[in-house]
């Protein structure tokens, strides 16, 4: 079997034209009925012959996300990216994509397994997709495997819809246990966006508590937010705790982003500056998080949205 050699429209699916996800070679390549289309949603080769879901909404933005990790890489309101994608990004499948928005499931940063956990290196899978009045809206599945179970012996399913809107990208992330003794995660949307570092900056988060990791990460320093405009002056990694529902990044190239969410309770802002010399004056990561323990019992689900709006 080769790789992907064609386009395709993604079905509008029903429990019997549902796609699969074949491993071969260690990628996974998307295999879907072509009988009926899905207005805006379609499957084709992305970069490394990795399977891409490209969305178009009916008012011309433009989305893009690779099964492999669940991750959204582009997201276009007009002729700019959103998002950034680094220049060292590897799409070879062995390696997490580093850019976008990144999953970090079930564990967010450094821990008793490998970094950000193990689902932004997973094969994700396409279970639903619709078009509803001109926005396009497909979810994607993650469950067990052999590979997660080396890990995290735990039965669990992801589920991960993504929304594409005029001016909105939304997400919506379900965990749920399906395994019979409860567990227990952490997680967070390592969002990358496009921005002139020396001029980005978000607000809403005077009066979180800080967990500063500069300048060691392994020993935070506990602080205030004191500032009404937070900036990135140099190496940036803060987690802010019960950070506010919504918060406005101005990327320093002429849009505000408005990030609004439901139940991701705390925010990070990372920015590595000279420590990625290549790439940092070009991007700032805000991202939603839940640092703290989530108790799950079994047949219990724990759900989460995120929604970027620019002006």
């Amino acid at each position: 079997m080769g790789a992907i050699s064609m386009t395709w429209s993604l079905p509008t699916l029903t429990s019997s034209k549902l796609p699969r996800v074949n491993r071969y070679s260690g990628m996974a390549f998307a295999t879907v009925n072509k009988d009926t289309a899905t207005l805006g949603v379609k499957v084709t080769e992305g970069l490394g012959k990795l399977p891409k879901v490209v969305l178009t909404s009916s008012h011309g933005s433009e989305a893009e996300l690779y099964l492999y990790g669940g991750c959204v890489t582009s997201w276009k309101v007009g002729s700019r990216d959103l998002l950034f994608v680094r220049p060292d990004a590897v799409f070879n499948g062995q390696k997490p994509i580093s850019g976008g928005i990144p999953h970090c499931f079930p564990q967010f940063g450094p821990g008793p397994m490998q970094q950000h956990g193990f689902a932004r290196n997973s094969d994700w899978s396409i279970v639903d997709s619709e078009n509803v009045d001109g926005t396009p809206v497909i979810t994607l599945e993650l469950k067990d495997s052999s590979y997660s179970r080396s890990m995290w012996d735990y039965s669990f399913q992801a589920l991960y819809k993504i929304t594409l809107d005029k001016k909105t990208l939304s997400t919506e992330l379900k965990i749920t246990n399906t395994d019979k003794k409860p567990f227990s995660f952490t997680t967070a949307l390592h969002t990358y966006f496009s921005a002139s570092v020396s001029g980005a900056s978000v607000k809403g988060l005077k009066g979180c508590k800080t967990l500063n990791k500069d300048p060691d990460p392994k020993n935070p320093i506990e602080g205030k937010e004191e500032r009404d405009v937070v900036t990135y002056p140099g190496f940036v990694d803060c987690v802010y705790l019960g950070a506010s529902n919504e918060l406005y990044l101005d990327n320093g190239l002429g849009d505000i982003i408005s990030i609004k969410n439901t139940n991701w309770p705390d925010a990070v802002l990372w920015n590595p500056h000279l420590t990625m010399e290549a790439c940092y004056k070009d991007f700032v990561c805000v991202e939603n998080a839940q640092i703290g323990n989530v108790d799950l019992e079994p047949e219990k689900s724990w759900v989460a949205t995120q929604q970027l709006s620019v002006g």
